[in-house]
């Protein structure tokens, strides 16, 4: 195996590790706001909770069974007092059905320390940050957003957000306030599959990229100058990966940095 796998490796051992050996923090719901019903914020009290923006944790709740659990990342600011967290109920899961029921005043647990590589810290200077992703991995991207590092290292930030429907385009409010706040800086770009919405592509990823319409509508491309940040589904990150391939962009890793960064929580 070569030496920057290895290291690879041994970094991801370590992060299981950490997991393994956290301790857990009992906390309470003080809200659950739908979007729709399949997709909600679960929002809980925890002031003082240290964390990198674009980490995660694990929520838990008691069963029958004992303590069951589900890594979910971070969407709100560092120095927020409440976590929020966005999440989908699993049909046949065990835990995400549960956390998608709890009410205002139901206990949760909250792991610690926070924990994984997906930050800012990890990324490469470069002149565009492009921030990618489907479904609920919007959700890390939000919390970078809330913090000054993207604007400070970066001359352009892209936000783009994957989803099958419009109701899935979630915390419409909070990205409108960066559009206003960072008008030639930021540009916030919806994609939607299933059904017509103004302001929004209508095709997969790879295949805007491909065609060139994604960097089209952001006005920006694709090149040594780009840090692309891939989060969601892993079969949209292998595609999506292998379109920037052909700009020459490489996978970022601490041995050999590139230009792109992934998150695969869900595999």
């Amino acid at each position: 195996m070569p030496y920057k796998d290895v290291i690879l490796v041994l970094d991801r051992m370590i992060q299981t590790s950490e997991v393994r050996m956290a301790g857990w923090l009992q906390t309470h719901v003080v809200e659950n706001f739908s979007w729709h019903a399949k997709l909600c914020s679960l929002r809980v009290e925890l002031p003082g909770f240290a964390f990198i923006a674009g980490q995660f944790v694990r929520l838990a709740v008691e069963t029958a069974e004992g303590r069951m659990q589900r890594a979910y990342s971070l969407v709100n600011a560092p120095d927020d007092p409440q976590l929020d967290f966005l999440l989908t109920p699993v049909a046949d899961g065990k835990v995400s059905p549960r956390l998608h029921a709890l009410q205002p005043g139901d206990t949760v647990w909250v792991s610690q320390p926070a924990t994984g590589f997906f930050t800012l810290s990890e990324v490469p200077d470069g002149k565009v940050l492009w921030l990618i992703g489907t479904g609920t991995g919007i959700g890390p991207y939000l919390s970078m957003l809330a913090t000054a590092e993207p604007w400070r290292r970066f001359q352009r930030v892209v936000l783009v957000h994957g989803v099958r429907h419009a109701e899935d385009l979630v915390y419409p409010e909070r990205i409108r306030q960066w559009q206003q706040q960072y008008p030639q800086q930021f540009h916030y770009q919806p994609v939607v599959t299933r059904e017509n919405v103004t302001g929004a592509l209508a095709a997969r990823l790879p295949q805007l990229i491909q065609q060139n319409q994604l960097q089209a509508a952001a006005g920006a491309n694709f090149d040594r100058h780009s840090q692309v940040m891939l989060c969601g589904n892993p079969d949209m990150i292998k595609a999506v990966r292998t379109e920037l391939e052909q700009f020459g962009l490489q996978k970022n890793l601490r041995r050999t940095p590139g230009q792109i960064t992934v998150e695969q929580y869900w595999a």
